[in-house]
């Protein structure tokens, strides 16, 4: 009962904070002209997903856990995805993806290009060269990773002039709004650090494989910062700050990945872990994919409360974890 009294308040710290971090973050994108995808992919995915790469780094060199950190990556990126569903069902017509700029689909696409270089390096495992210990795959995923930020940068530069509009935050000064994000970001990293440990004694209690706990229970855990600050940017109307988080903490999930195996000194990280991974990764890929297509496409319609893109995501994530279930 304890455990799941302090899940509960780590929850609602997180919830707290996420609310102010999505407002402030939302205010330096318009001081600072940077646009609200840059924003989202840098200032607030980076701190949204800072609970993985923590639980990563503990999991490979307190516990010798590959497969939780493994695991906490690429489910977190499943759920990342699945985000966008559970938002379009709560916020009401049109669709949240009409709603979206159509350049949220260069980090989305490179988010399927590293996912895509994982489902490889799993399934190709220990045939796969290393420097020492670490898999020659890591300096890939940090490399076109660093690649991604500076493309994003220069194309959220090139139509930075959508975002001079009427201030919204004329009453907030810049100094203050870094302050202040910095200091919501730091509790919702308190918070969440600890929540994988809240989800980890929890998922003890049923008896469940290393695999799947990493991939459900702790990635749902890490990835509540997501789910609440992507909730508190569309009440705003930050939508390309939603799409700019989700997909940007995938993309820094994949380099968590990357730094885990750098820490990992066993040897690479990934020739050490359960095959079924590759579940998550290609299950990771297929959602993104599919909110690609529905950014593209851009449907005006819903079908029972959703638009057919998140009903698409959900059922490729319901699907995937019963594969990792039955596998585990």
């Amino acid at each position: 009962m304890l455990v799941w009294l302090q899940f509960l308040a780590c929850t609602a710290v997180i919830v707290f904070s996420g609310t102010r971090l999505s407002k402030y973050g939302d205010c330096i994108a318009e001081k600072t002209g940077m646009g609200r995808t840059w924003v989202g992919v840098i200032l607030i995915a980076s701190v949204t997903s800072l609970p993985e790469l923590i639980t990563g780094i503990s999991s490979v060199t307190l516990f010798g856990l590959p497969d939780i950190a493994a695991g906490d990556v690429l489910g977190s990126c499943m759920f990342n995805i699945l985000i966008i569903a559970l938002l379009d069902l709560i916020a009401g017509s049109p669709p949240i993806s009409t709603r979206a700029h159509q350049g949220q689909v260069l980090t989305a696409g490179f988010g399927i290009l590293l996912l895509g270089l994982v489902s490889l390096s799993i399934s190709t495992g220990a045939r796969l060269p290393a420097v020492g210990w670490v898999g020659a795959y890591s300096f890939v995923f940090l490399g076109v990773y660093i690649l991604t930020m500076r493309l994003v940068f220069f194309y959220e530069k090139r139509r930075v002039a959508e975002f001079i509009e009427e201030l919204q935050y004329d009453h907030i000064t810049k100094r203050k709004a870094y302050i202040m994000y910095a200091l919501n970001a730091l509790v919702i990293i308190a918070a969440a650090t600890y929540l994988p440990h809240l989800g980890e004694r929890i998922a003890e209690m049923t008896g469940l494989g290393r695999t799947f706990v990493g991939s459900f229970f702790i990635a749902f855990s890490t990835s509540l910062p997501e789910l609440v600050v992507s909730i508190t940017a569309l009440r705003i109307g930050a939508i390309d700050m939603v799409y700019g988080n989700l997909f940007g903490s995938n993309l820094f999930n994949i380099a968590v990945l990357a730094i885990d195996d750098f820490l990992y000194t066993k040897g690479p990280l990934i020739s050490d872990i359960s095959a079924n991974h590759i579940i998550s990764a290609n299950a990771a890929m297929a959602l993104t994919a599919i909110a690609v297509i529905g950014l593209t496409y851009k449907t005006t319609k819903k079908r029972l409360f959703l638009a057919w893109e998140s009903l698409g995501i959900i059922i490729v994530y319901v699907l995937a974890s019963v594969l990792l279930y039955l596998t585990r």
